[in-house]
């Protein structure tokens, strides 16, 4: 519908012999064309800039609180059910990157067979960075 409103102006413009008539149509059809070109580009910069991933740091400790070197992490999509795991360093240090603020996760830690409390991540929650220390007792 803009197009062919743009190209009967055009058409217009093209049949004026007055040049400050072709001036001032060509400023109206500029002021109407920008929206339609920065129209379809503006929701994909808006949803771009609000697209922040998000990370999940931390540590796996035993009762004493010694951290535990190589130990399992596990954290679940609970859309998809993919789990990614990580294996502690020997400060018992994990960490997760490039995680989806639409998507919830459970996230535990096992040392040999030994499971620590499951933590949640909701997709309601809009913080970018996650700290848990997971206990295997």
């Amino acid at each position: 519908m803009m197009k062919r409103m743009i190209c009967l102006m055009m058409k217009t413009m093209m049949t004026m012999s007055n040049s400050p008539r072709r001036l001032l149509l060509a400023v109206c059809l500029s002021v109407l064309a920008l929206p339609v070109a920065l129209g379809p580009a503006t929701p994909a910069l808006s949803a771009q800039a609000s697209h922040i991933e998000r990370t999940v740091d931390g540590k796996v400790v035993n009762k004493a609180d010694a951290p535990i070197n190589g130990a399992v992490v596990y954290l679940k999509d609970t859309r998809s059910l993919s789990i990614k795991t990580y294996i502690c360093d020997t400060d018992g240090h994990f960490h997760f990157g490039q995680l989806s603020q639409d998507t919830d996760y459970d996230l535990w830690a096992d040392n040999n067979g030994v499971k620590s409390n499951t933590r949640s991540i909701s997709s309601f929650d809009d913080k970018s960075h996650y700290y848990f220390t997971l206990t295997v007792k």
